[in-house]
């Protein structure tokens, strides 16, 4: 990094930066909450997998504009929980964006590109998951299988979930996301600020959701846009990311999601 990006990085940090990523944070908690509370609600939940063999029979009965219709408002869904729960973590890389920018006409456009870019990684991500999702449901709507073993694929969802807090990928993309200076440092050149700092958001997407990634399929067993879980799981993660006993936090995280496996493969909850 240049002596110029340098002395613009310990410059005072932008309040106005944090200030709008809290009001975004919290307007997307408010959107969910309205939206649950609302007419249409069932487009919100998405339901949880020990439920799969009725939500499969659903999805497999409904006509194809709902089934699109269904498909855009969980995308929305999609957008506004990683609105909710992603963006408090990811303050810090903002914070160091905010710096840098301070005093820049573009500063704005370049914090701005910086969340589009996270947006995406965490979107592009958000397609796979119900990919998956829906080839699941599709596959319980006519087999037999998941009618008597629908909460056994929720527990082994919750055992990979637990058995990836203790992996080496895992703690390798939380301390990339708990030193967001580098990303910075790697990907600020100077010359095109808006696509340094789209590059800068996707590249710190991308190590999120390595990190993060099992933790949101858990959102997939509970039941999509549960507000509790989602606070909890936004709680560990930011935890996780920005705390300085963070990286400790991982292992109780990971045992506590084996046991709760354990408990629902054997029916006790």
């Amino acid at each position: 990094m240049s002596s110029t990006a340098a002395a613009r990085a310990s410059a005072p940090h932008a309040p106005v930066a944090v200030a709008l990523i809290a009001a975004l944070s919290l307007l997307a908690w408010t959107a969910l909450a309205t939206w649950s509370a609302g007419p249409y609600a069932r487009y919100l939940d998405h339901g949880s997998w020990a439920d799969l063999p009725l939500l499969g029979a659903l999805c497999r009965s409904l006509p194809q504009a709902e089934l699109l219709t269904s498909f855009f408002f969980h995308g929305a869904a999609w957008l506004l929980m990683i609105a909710a729960m992603m963006l408090p973590t990811v303050l810090p890389l903002i914070n160091v964006v905010a710096r840098l920018v301070a005093g820049r006409k573009d500063a704005g456009v370049v914090i701005a590109a910086v969340l589009l870019g996270y947006a995406l990684a965490w979107t592009a991500f958000g397609m796979v998951a119900f990919a998956l999702d829906s080839a699941i449901r599709t596959e319980a709507a006519r087999s037999t299988w998941f009618a008597a073993h629908g909460a056994f694929l929720g527990a082994a969802v919750l055992a990979m979930a637990g058995a990836f807090q203790f992996s080496a990928l895992k703690y390798r993309c939380l301390d990339r996301c708990r030193t967001p200076f580098g990303f910075v440092n790697q990907y600020w050149k100077g010359r095109h600020p808006t696509w340094d700092g789209l590059r800068i958001g996707i590249a710190h997407g991308i190590f999120c959701v390595g990190c993060c990634w099992a933790l949101m399929l858990v959102m997939f067993v509970v039941g999509m846009t549960n507000l509790g879980w989602m606070l909890l799981l936004a709680a560990l993660m930011a935890a996780e990311k920005n705390l300085p006993i963070g990286r400790k936090i991982a292992a109780p995280v990971g045992l506590g999601l084996l046991g709760w496996a354990a408990l629902l493969a054997l029916g006790i909850v």
